[in-house]
């Protein structure tokens, strides 16, 4: 039973029961009902702005995972293109070089990266663009690289083909060489008594050393000729030709491709001889060289400086 509230009425000298009209309880209640309203709004405002939404709390935590991942990725992009400059520098100073290639120039390594900046326009984050345009440039230097390397592998293939093909050895084993004879150009023939060209070197060894094709080519000649004896002519293509005289019998035959290192023949004394030897020639481009500049392999330096020394002496030659 609700408690009955009193006043006192001075008139009347008596405590008078407090009556509340139900205009005055409607006031009372909308002033409550309007205070618990801006409190609990004021309350709202103030958790909603020091505690966040739990999906907003997520996503932001969300955020920064991916901030962190992003600075992951940019680091990841700097070492890959670090190490793709270590490439490009190693291409064009080392593997050019070797190669006798142009190095590219800058302006080849980086083309066709305007037009990926310009489609990155569109992108509308800055943290995503940045990316983007990073790894756009890393892949077109892949690219040109890659067609480079391609370029080297090319020119190594025929430059390996061509190493294998030029003359670059003695040959005749130096177990087997007796002695050299280094005169190169006009000497006094040892059976015809009068000067004329002698357009190679004289190996002389025992009878029947084998003898060893200087580089990969083609027998263009192999047959009996009055002054050359049993002689073989190899074509090892790049204008160079090797010519391997008074051999006692040939083991190839023309139109056969033999390899560096290769038997072909044994020393003999056919021919316009005198003794056991091989008259052995180099031609280039139809010219005969000192065949002295391309067995030096089998030489250290200062042998070979010694065998520049006699040969440019006038001695007796062999044929």
């Amino acid at each position: 039973m609700a408690k009955i509230r009193y006043t006192y009425n001075a008139e009347s000298c008596k405590y008078e029961p407090i009556v509340i009209s139900p205009k005055i309880a409607g006031r009372r209640m909308l002033a409550f009902l309007g205070i618990s309203f801006v409190i609990g709004l004021a309350g709202l405002v103030y958790f909603n702005y020091k505690y966040p939404y739990i999906d907003e709390t997520l996503q932001e935590a969300k955020n920064e995972n991916l901030k962190t991942e992003w600075k992951v990725l940019y680091k990841q992009l700097d070492r890959t293109s670090s190490q793709l400059s270590a490439l490009e520098h190693n291409d064009d100073k080392n593997y050019r070089v070797i190669l006798d290639l142009e190095p590219l120039d800058q302006s080849q390594r980086e083309a066709g990266v305007g037009g990926r900046e310009k489609e990155s326009e569109t992108i509308p984050y800055s943290l995503i663009r940045t990316a983007y345009i990073q790894s756009e440039k890393i892949k077109n230097r892949l690219d040109i690289e890659a067609q480079s390397l391609q370029q080297l592998m090319d020119e190594l293939a025929k430059k390996e083909k061509m190493w294998a093909s030029r003359p670059a050895i003695q040959p005749i084993n130096n177990k087997d060489l007796v002695h050299l004879h280094t005169i190169f150009g006009l000497r006094m023939h040892p059976l015809l008594g009068y000067v004329r060209p002698h357009n190679g070197l004289d190996f002389t060894a025992p009878l029947g050393s084998p003898v060893y094709a200087t580089g990969d080519g083609r027998v263009s000649t192999a047959q009996r000729s009055d002054t050359y004896g049993n002689v073989v002519y190899i074509d090892h293509g790049y204008h160079f030709e090797t010519r391997y005289a008074h051999m006692t019998r040939y083991i190839v035959n023309a139109g056969e491709f033999v390899k560096r290192g290769q038997v072909i023949g044994y020393v003999g004394n056919t021919g316009t001889s005198v003794s056991a030897h091989l008259h052995y020639e180099v031609h280039y481009k139809n010219q005969a060289i000192n065949p002295i500049n391309f067995f030096q392999r089998d030489l250290n330096n200062k042998e070979y400086e010694k065998l520049i020394e006699v040969g440019s002496k006038s001695v007796t030659s062999l044929d």
